[in-house]
């Protein structure tokens, strides 16, 4: 149990180093981010939906999404948490019903949000999913959406945050998560007023990371930017095609077949 993924996820959150997560949203991605040096892996809501062809918001099918987990936990050997959004479901039951199922699969952890609903009932999902876990470990990110909905800006939006953070943490939240906050001064004032490690988004021309950590962080997530960097390149990679000449630098970055094949071999 002391080694158990649940276990290694949660001591992550706990050293002087902050948690880089990145966010996956498939087999082959989750295995290259393991063997390029990840401590644990996440998954973004979007960039799964997407890669299934769904939009993001709800509308992915709940067992497409547990099927692409296994897929990604039959292959990684480390800590997986799963962005389960809203939970696909206002019903605390069922959301707590899918947490169970995302723990069959191996996964150590969720991230589950607020969104557009209230925070009670975010709350709600919460406790209905640490009950019917009945002492099974599960790592529980807290998402509030006030800066992403722009709920509020500087001293209340993180006075909101807090209040929010809190009530997530008396329903048994670990962490919480506040993708938008992007200012190294309200990071410092949440991390300070909370007894909850934050875990915050990657975001364009935000400060260096170590600002944000020497602030009290101790997470930080890609969310969808890796598999909007991935696919960007692809489109890119695909428009020389246009022009029959040669391979035009298709091959140029390509990672070895053998090597993308035997690490998939291996994982069996």
């Amino acid at each position: 149990m002391n080694n158990s993924p649940f276990n290694t996820f949660t001591k992550l959150h706990q050293t002087d180093s902050p948690l880089i997560l990145p966010n996956a949203w498939d087999a082959a991605s989750a295995l290259i981010c393991q063997n390029t040096g990840a401590q644990a892996v996440g998954t973004s809501s979007a960039a799964v939906a997407w890669s299934l062809g769904y939009a993001d918001g709800g509308t992915l099918p709940v067992e497409e999404h547990l099927s692409a987990i296994a897929r990604i936990a039959r292959v990684t050997s480390l800590p997986l948490s799963v962005d389960i959004e809203g939970g696909y479901s206002q019903n605390p039951k069922q959301v707590a019903e899918l947490a169970c199922n995302m723990v069959a699969l191996g996964v150590a952890g969720i991230n589950i949000e607020d969104g557009n609903d209230t925070p009670e009932s975010l709350g709600e999902k919460i406790s209905a999913i640490r009950q019917a876990l009945n002492g099974r470990p599960l790592f529980i990110n807290a998402r509030t959406d006030v800066y992403l909905n722009a709920l509020a800006s500087g001293d209340k939006a993180v006075n909101m945050c807090a209040e929010r953070l809190e009530l997530y943490q008396s329903a048994g939240a670990d962490c919480g998560f506040v993708p938008g906050l992007s200012s190294i001064e309200e990071a410092r004032s949440l991390a300070a007023g909370i007894d909850l490690p934050i875990n915050i988004m990657l975001l364009p021309d935000m400060a260096p990371l170590s600002d944000f950590s020497a602030a009290g962080i101790k997470r930080f997530s890609t969310g969808p930017a890796l598999f909007q960097s991935v696919y960007g390149h692809l489109s890119e990679s695909l428009k020389p095609l246009t022009v029959v000449k040669s391979d035009n630098g298709l091959f140029g970055n390509a990672l070895d077949y053998g090597t993308l094949n035997s690490a998939f071999v291996e994982s069996i």
